[in-house]
């Protein structure tokens, strides 16, 4: 059977963490880099809502949201137990209210919004990060899982749109946190540049060792 194919965009943080679990994986696929406003063809005839992460698989069975993709990969080979760590009330929190916040602080014009406002709504549910962080070094215990993976790329987006701000913040824990993720190895290759795929390219494996 062919290998899945992944539709992906670097800098998304929904396609960021089903990288992040495909690597833990070990599991292998076809890496396509999608220009978003170029969106190929192939990959808006897999999923017409056009955002990624979109999977492909061989049989031809398509997954197109970023949690099911983090699911399909860890159901084949958890060998750090992250399906063990998962938090649903913090990753529902994450997409929802979370994202709502950072959206509308990162792109005020696009939203017509006031960033402050939702600035301060974002930094009240890190808080409750923060509080969670208190007792362990990650949010689902003593070791990185599947809720750290599946937030740390909104809190990534958040702190980086005003990192001397986010900096000066009484979140020391969630700061020391988000630093050690984006100083891992794991995310070293999870953001591997690539550029935007074309039909005919060479194939790029991503996953495996």
């Amino acid at each position: 059977m062919d290998r899945p194919i992944l539709y992906s965009f670097r800098r998304c943080p929904y396609a960021m963490r089903a990288r992040l679990a495909l690597l833990v994986s070990g599991a292998v696929c076809e890496l396509r880099e999608v220009k978003l406003a170029d969106k190929p063809e192939a990959m808006l005839e897999a999923s017409p809502k056009g955002t990624v992460p979109v999977m492909v698989q061989g049989d031809g069975i398509v997954i197109d949201e970023s949690l099911d993709v983090m699911r399909w990969a860890l159901a084949r080979c958890v060998p750090e137990g992250w399906l063990d760590r998962i938090d649903d009330g913090l990753i529902e929190a994450n997409d929802g209210p979370f994202k709502h916040a950072l959206d509308r602080y990162k792109y005020p014009s696009r939203y017509d919004s006031d960033p402050a406002k939702h600035r301060a709504d974002g930094l009240a549910l890190l808080q409750k990060l923060e509080e969670r962080l208190a007792c362990n070094p990650n949010l689902s215990g003593e070791r990185p899982g599947f809720t750290d993976a599946a937030i740390m790329p909104f809190v990534r987006q958040f702190a980086a749109t005003d990192r001397d701000w986010f900096d000066a913040q009484d979140i020391p824990k969630l700061r020391a946190w988000l630093d050690r993720h984006l100083q891992s190895d794991l995310f070293r290759r999870c953001m591997v540049k690539h550029k935007p795929w074309r039909d005919g390219d060479a194939v790029i494996t991503f996953g495996g060792e």
